[in-house]
């Protein structure tokens, strides 16, 4: 569906002229898990993206419509709730009443939702639905916020109203990602400097097709093992406030009073940010293989160390690595399955594409969606 599409069937049902945003998924190059641990991150906004049509109404109630799910549902901001039940409005509504806390009053609102970002696939498709929401009833209601505190308050509704402990990469980048580049984000201070994607490369992602019912316990549950590794790192060493503070030399003298788990949680964070950095390096002097050996081993520390992988990540990585014309592969996102994104040469994605899906399809009979993704612009309005 594009946006005129959408347009004309938001006019068939609401009866009204609606104005369109978007906003898109991302993908990360390189640097997991460590949003959530003040440190560095490699992403870039794709063109997989979630459409909203949108007018506004006279009373304070907001109507949601999923075209992907044919489904919709209704609430009213006068009464605010505290969680969400686990439906897929929670994203739209835990926007909607983090806005709304902060101090700005929304407008009542008719919304028509169509997105083109798989769902569960570790390519963002809840920021791309947060994003879009809190931009097209900032803008309806004729409140200015900026994209800043947007990304925040997003944010804060996947962490407190969804129930997912998400750090703030996913939001940031579909809020500031740029057409053909892809963001070294300091998860610090937010600084981020923009990395020019060599034009021979693409970027290919491999969807495993399975999602294991775990994913987001074990994502909330490696958040807390992370945040043990900080207070005991923060009672020995003075200046260390998050795992970004600790080098991976007093990692290693501290380890015989780390528990193990703890202990390789904290490897994988600590030496993930190193990758992130020297990967920024490499792709700026377009050293690309050593951007793909880094991959590589960040794949590896996520399996071994972090834990987040699993049979279907794992066959899908090591079949994109054996394959021609591949810089690197690795896994993506939480993990548990979702996808992998490849590095690849431009003249080897037909041949790439055919092989990996053909040798995963063998394996594990089960058809791979496979997205060649470009880097795509930030969330705006549209029409």
């Amino acid at each position: 569906m594009n946006r005129e599409n959408l347009s004309d069937r938001f006019q068939t049902l609401y009866a009204k002229t609606p104005r369109i945003y978007r906003a898109p998924g991302r993908v990360n190059l390189i640097g997991e898990h460590t949003d959530y641990n003040a440190g560095f991150v490699m992403p870039m906004a794709i063109d997989l993206q979630t459409w909203i049509a949108i007018a506004p109404r006279e009373d304070r109630s907001l109507v949601l419509r999923s075209e992907n799910l044919a489904e919709s549902v209704s609430f009213d901001l006068d009464d605010p709730a505290t969680r969400g039940t686990g439906h897929w409005s929670d994203y739209s509504r835990g926007v909607a009443q983090m806005i709304e806390n902060a101090g700005h009053r929304l407008c009542g609102a008719e919304m028509l939702i169509h997105s083109t970002v798989p769902i569960g696939s570790g390519l963002s498709s809840s920021a791309a639905i947060e994003v879009a929401t809190g931009l097209a009833l900032l803008e309806t209601s004729g409140v200015k916020i900026d994209r800043l505190e947007l990304a925040r308050l997003c944010q804060q509704a996947e962490n407190e109203f969804v129930g997912t402990r998400c750090g703030l990469m996913d939001q940031f980048t579909s809020c500031f990602g740029e057409v053909g580049q892809a963001l070294l984000l300091d998860c610090r201070s937010l600084e981020f400097e923009l990395l020019p994607l060599p034009k021979d490369v693409r970027v290919v992602v491999c969807n495993t097709m399975v999602k294991h019912e775990l994913a987001t316990s074990a994502y909330n549950a490696r958040r807390a093992d992370c945040e043990a590794g900080v207070r005991f790192f923060a009672a020995v060493l003075p200046d260390a406030s998050s795992l970004r503070d600790v080098t991976s030399e007093e990692l290693e003298r501290f380890r015989p009073e780390l528990p193990e788990v703890i202990y390789r949680r904290c490897r994988h964070v600590i030496t993930e940010n190193a990758r992130v950095v020297e990967a920024a390096a490499a792709l700026k002097d377009e050293e690309l293989k050593k951007f793909g050996e880094l991959m590589r081993e960040s794949h590896r520390s996520l399996s071994d160390d972090y834990e987040v992988s699993c049979e279907e990540l794992g066959l899908m990585s090591d079949l994109a690595n054996q394959t021609e014309g591949v810089y690197g592969a690795r896994m993506m996102g939480g993990g548990f399955g979702g996808c992998t994104v490849n590095l690849v040469q431009a003249q080897s994605v037909d041949s790439f594409t055919k092989s990996v899906a053909a040798g995963y399809e063998q394996a594990r009979g089960l058809v791979p969606e496979i997205y060649l993704c470009t880097a795509a612009q930030g969330a705006e309005r549209v029409a």
